[in-house]
Parts: C-alpha cells; sequence; structure tokens
C-alpha cells in the first residue's frame, strides 16, 4: 500500500489563496497490502456508522488496521464489532484511544456536535493526533471543527467524498482533501484503502465548497435523469431500455449507469441546501439546482432521508400522481 501511494502521478496545479492542488490517483490497496496495518502505524478511529460510514470503516478493517468505531445507535456497530472492531462509547473517548479519528456525519449539525460539543472528539485530542472529516458540511462548520480541533494540539483535515453508497462498499470514493498536508500524507494510505483517489485543495474550507459544487452538479443530473425514465414509461417506452442508450451515447456517466437500473425498479437524498448557500453567498444564481432542491426535499418528506439520493425518482413520482388526483377532482367537482 505504501508502495501505491509512492507510485502515485501528483500534479501541483495552483488554487487561490496561493495553495496548491495535489491530484492523486491510485487504485485502492488490497487487503494483503495493509496486512497489520503497513503504510500507517497507529489507530485508526471511526465516527459515525450511517450509509457510508459503515462500508468505509469496514474496509478499513478488512485491510488490516486497528479500528475503534462508535455511533449514536450502538446497534450499528454491532456488524463492524463482529469483524474485529473496538468499541468506545463517546467521540471523546475514540479520540483518546486512537492516533487519527475519521468523522462521517450526517449533517453540519451532527459534524459540529460529534466534534466540540460534550464528551465530542476534541476532548479526546492532543498534539500528535489527527482528526479527518469526511463528512459534507459547508465550510464555516468545516472551519469550526478545525479550530477546535487544533486548539487542542491535534491536526485537521476535512475530506469529504465525491460518490455514494456503492462506491463507499467498494472502496472507490473520491477524497476532496484540506487543511493540514502533513495529516494528509500521513492519512493518504487510509485513504487510499477507502477510495479510488483524492486530491488535496489547500486551505480548510475548500474541500467542504468543492464538495458542494460536486453535489449541485450531480443533483440536478439525477433529476434531469429520473424525468426522463418517467417520461419514457409514459410514453411505452422501456426504461430499461431508456438507461442502456444512454449507457453507450455521449452523455453517459458512471453515476447514471450505476443508479439507472435500481431506479426502474423504484429504489432510493442528499438535498441541495448547502450548495444553494455557497451560491448565495456569492451571489450566484444557481435556479435549475434550486428547482433540483424542492425535489429532494419532497423525498425527504417521503422518509427517504436515509436512502441513496437517486430516490429522487419517487419524489417525482409521488408529484405526478398529485398531479393526476388534483385533474380528478377538478373534473368531478
Amino acid at each position: 500500500m505504501a508502495a501505491a501511494f509512492l507510485l502515485c502521478p501528483r500534479l501541483a496545479l495552483p488554487l487561490r489563496r496561493g495553495s496548491r492542488l495535489l491530484v492523486c490517483c491510485s487504485a485502492s490497496a488490497s487487503s494483503s497490502d495493509a496486512a497489520g496495518g503497513v503504510g500507517f502505524q497507529g489507530k485508526v478511529g471511526f465516527l459515525g456508522l450511517g450509509i457510508m460510514g459503515a462500508p468505509m470503516a469496514s474496509n478499513l478493517i478488512k485491510a488490516g488496521y486497528d479500528v475503534t468505531v462508535w455511533n449514536r445507535t450502538k446497534s450499528k456497530c454491532d456488524p463492524l464489532l463482529s469483524l474485529g472492531a473496538k468499541f468506545e462509547s463517546s467521540p471523546a473517548g475514540v479520540a483518546s484511544s486512537c492516533d487519527v479519528t475519521f468523522a462521517m456525519l450526517a449533517d453540519p449539525e451532527s459534524a459540529a456536535e460529534v466534534a466540540c460539543g460534550t464528551n465530542g472528539a476534541a476532548e479526546g485530542m492532543a498534539l500528535g493526533k489527527g482528526y479527518v472529516d469526511v463528512s459534507t458540511v459547508d465550510d464555516a462548520t468545516s472551519k469550526l471543527i478545525g479550530k477546535h480541533i487544533t486548539s487542542t494540539g491535534a491536526s485537521f483535515l476535512e475530506a469529504p467524498v465525491s460518490s455514494s453508497k456503492k462506491p463507499a462498499e467498494d472502496g472507490l470514493l473520491i477524497f476532496l482533501t484540506a487543511g493540514d498536508e502533513s495529516l494528509y500524507k500521513r492519512v493518504a494510505p487510509l485513504l487510499d484503502v477507502m477510495g479510488k483517489s483524492r486530491f488535496y485543495l489547500g486551505d480548510v474550507g475548500n474541500g467542504a465548497t468543492m464538495k458542494l459544487v460536486v453535489n449541485m452538479v450531480m443533483g440536478s443530473m439525477m433529476v434531469s435523469f429520473a424525468e426522463g425514465l418517467l417520461l419514457s414509461e409514459k410514453v411505452g417506452l422501456d426504461p430499461n431500455t431508456v438507461v442502456e442508450v444512454i449507457s453507450q451515447g455521449a452523455i453517459n456517466a458512471p453515476m447514471l449507469s450505476l443508479k439507472g437500473p435500481s431506479m426502474v425498479k423504484a429504489a432510493y437524498p442528499t438535498d441541495l441546501r448547502l450548495a444553494l448557500a455557497l451560491a448565495e453567498s456569492v451571489s450566484q444564481s444557481i435556479p435549475t439546482a434550486a428547482a433540483a432542491n424542492e425535489l429532494y426535499k419532497v423525498a425527504k418528506s417521503l422518509g427517504l432521508a436515509d436512502h441513496d439520493f437517486s430516490a429522487v425518482i419517487e419524489a417525482l413520482k409521488a408529484k405526478v400522481h398529485s398531479s393526476q388526483q388534483y385533474r380528478l377532482f377538478v373534473q368531478l367537482a
């Protein structure tokens, strides 16, 4: 694994505020490469075992690392404990017992509370330790967490991921990192177990901002894709064929090929509110994303908040059904 990191091509590109962009693309390290924690020496903590966190932590354990976990709902730790993970009863306990702690929380509020609140990770941090937040948060929240962590003498790296559940399971995530560059290099072998590529973007806040921009583009694409699938069905075309045609054409994207079949089968949102707030802060109009976000809000109201963001197709179906019911009511009135 260490060799994979050293052989990784790195490009230094200009970035705002005088920082650099380091790009590293590599195959995920195999279990044999990482057996016994070769490449990273020390104990690894993982906070948050939801749809993304659980498979990420699982991959670290399977790669031979000494992993300690915590989750608000302790039962979610059980599958990882059966793989050999240790358990601590608080984020502070995890951070205190580990050399580097990762956090994958559902939203900015949770990320800040777990890092900075009572019994939070910051309470267990000290000089020589590192905290890597892989949650999707806004840049202000990331800077707040970073301030609390570094005040203890520890190092901070934000590293939100660009990908979803299946890539997390397969160790094919994309990490958008920013912050302490020495910590970035230190945890590179761990990132390579969980992901296929990683970007170092300079100052804290750049990683969070990049993730929000990527989310905005992906979310808008998914809404358009879902509309196309429903329209094809409405006019008598086979949605499966639509997915196949798109997958072989100029507009093909891995996301569409991956999500299409499950969407046709009526499977499974990340909302775009953080991206909208970012755009508003710089007076940038993003009407397509704003419209898309309304559908993600409907998906959440349908109880799909814990599902993959392609669940937006269910929101579209609900909207179509509601319109049909309204037209029927008008006709009968």
